[in-house]
C-alpha cells in the first residue's frame, strides 16, 4: 500500500473512533502496511492539524491517538453539545489525585492520607469511570484495591500515568501569612507600581 493511500486511512479511523486508536489497532485493521509507514501518516495527521486555522487536533492520549477540539474552540462545541464540562467536588480531586499517584491503593490508605472517610466519594468516582476495583489485597479483611481507567487518563489529556504532574509540581501556592513581608525601603518606584 502506498504511503498516500495510508495517511486518509489511518485518519478516517482516528475520526470515526470514540475513543483513542492504539497503534495495535490501526496495524491490526491494515495489515498490508507495516507499523513504521503507519507512524509516519499519524505524524503527518499531526503536523497538518497544528495549523493555526484547523480547529482540531490529533493528541496521543490513553495509549492511542484522538482527535480533540483546540482548547481555544472549546467555548463553542460546548454550546453546541449543550453538555456540562465535568465537574468534581474538592474531595472527589483529592480522592482521585491519591488514587492516581499511589495506586494501587486499598480505602483504609485513602483515608488515612485525607483524614476523613472516602467511601461515598470512591463511589462517585467508580460509577463516573474514573477509577476501578482492580482485585482485593492479600491481608486480613481483604480490602478492595483502587485504580485509575482509561478514562480518567482521557478526561485529564494523559497518555499514560507518567505523564502525570511530579507532586512537587503542584504544590499550593504559599498561605499569605507564609509570604515574608516586603521592605518598601528596599524596593525601587517601578517595583512598588508593579
Amino acid at each position: 500500500m502506498d504511503d498516500f493511500e495510508i495517511k486518509p486511512i489511518v485518519e478516517s479511523l482516528i475520526f470515526i473512533s470514540e475513543s483513542p486508536v492504539r497503534l495495535e489497532t490501526l496495524i491490526e485493521v491494515l495489515p498490508e502496511s507495516n507499523q513504521e509507514a503507519i507512524l509516519g501518516a499519524i505524524d503527518r495527521i499531526k503536523r497538518e492539524y497544528e495549523e493555526e486555522s484547523k480547529g482540531v487536533e490529533l493528541v496521543e492520549v490513553a495509549g492511542g491517538y484522538q482527535f480533540r477540539t483546540k482548547a481555544k474552540w472549546a467555548e463553542w462545541v460546548q454550546r453546541l453539545k449543550k453538555a456540562k464540562p465535568v465537574k468534581l467536588s474538592r474531595s472527589a480531586l483529592e480522592t482521585l489525585a491519591i488514587v492516581a499517584y499511589r495506586q494501587p491503593i486499598i480505602r483504609p490508605a485513602i483515608e488515612q492520607i485525607r483524614g476523613v472517610d472516602s467511601g461515598w466519594v470512591l463511589r462517585t468516582l467508580l460509577e463516573r469511570g474514573l477509577v476501578k476495583i482492580m482485585g482485593r489485597k492479600d491481608m486480613p479483611g481483604r480490602p478492595i484495591v483502587y485504580g485509575t481507567t482509561k478514562s480518567f487518563l482521557e478526561l485529564f489529556g494523559l497518555n499514560n500515568l507518567s505523564d502525570l504532574p511530579a507532586p512537587r509540581e503542584v504544590q499550593p501556592p504559599p498561605m499569605p501569612e507564609e509570604i515574608p513581608p516586603v521592605n518598601r525601603k528596599d524596593c525601587s518606584v517601578d517595583e512598588m507600581e508593579e
